[in-house]
């Protein structure tokens, strides 16, 4: 499949995010994905998911939500991966981006949000309800979405491992807020890193077909009416 890469520094929010594009020729939909706690662009989990979604025909976007700066200082104090207003209004900035640049202009967004990214995940499928179009949630922490969660109308597929306990209690607690469809997949002898054999091919699996089911152009979108 013919794909374009680009890494790209993308204002954002009023500071620069570090992003790598992959577009293939043509693309269904475009996902960006929301990394989690301590996590970045370079997650070789996130990028493996990324690789199965290009595959699809799907865009991916990973992007740094905190800058090389806040970066180091949440790797000392671990204050911002948890500042789901802060995550939540540069990924809000980043769908617009998204939703007018040339190369994605007119696909579909869908969000991939891991850990606490995907809390920021659901906050922007609530503030941008007509431009995004799906979420997946790998480890999630849908809870920290507080009050947004009942704001959210798009299908949503919840992730997470069966030995993950403490983190399934907090998803099938939230799964009930959210307004849209919405379901939850246990991966069977997965923990929260999804490291365990088949695991995240699994979460790939899951996540690809979320996508390729709920993202259409605004061509295809034409197509049908």
């Amino acid at each position: 499949m013919d794909a374009v890469h680009q890494s790209q520094k993308i204002p954002a929010a009023g500071v620069v995010l570090e992003a790598d594009i992959v577009i293939p020729e043509p693309a269904r939909g475009v996902v960006l994905f929301a990394h989690g706690s301590g996590s970045s662009r370079h997650s070789p989990r996130n990028r493996y998911v990324a690789g199965e979604l290009l595959s699809a025909g799907l865009a991916t976007v990973l992007v740094d939500l905190l800058t090389p700066q806040e970066e180091q200082l949440d790797a000392r104090t671990g204050e911002l991966r948890f500042d789901i207003s802060l995550l939540s209004v540069r990924l809000i900035a980043l769908v617009d981006v998204l939703a007018e640049q040339d190369a994605t202009a007119g696909l579909g967004i869908g969000l991939f949000g891991a850990s606490t990214g995907a809390a920021a995940a659901l906050v922007t499928a609530a503030a941008r309800p007509s431009a995004v179009q799906a979420v997946v949630s790998r480890g999630g922490r849908p809870d920290l979405a507080g009050e947004f969660l009942r704001l959210v109308r798009q299908p949503t597929r919840l992730i997470v491992g069966s030995r993950d306990v403490a983190v399934i209690e907090l998803n099938r607690e939230a799964i009930g807020r959210l307004s849209g469809e919405a379901r939850l997949e246990l991966i069977p002898g997965a923990t929260h890193l999804f490291s365990e054999p088949g695991a995240l091919e699994q979460v790939a699996s899951l996540a690809r077909d979320w996508f390729v089911r709920h993202l259409v152009s605004a061509s295809a979108d034409q197509d049908h009416r």
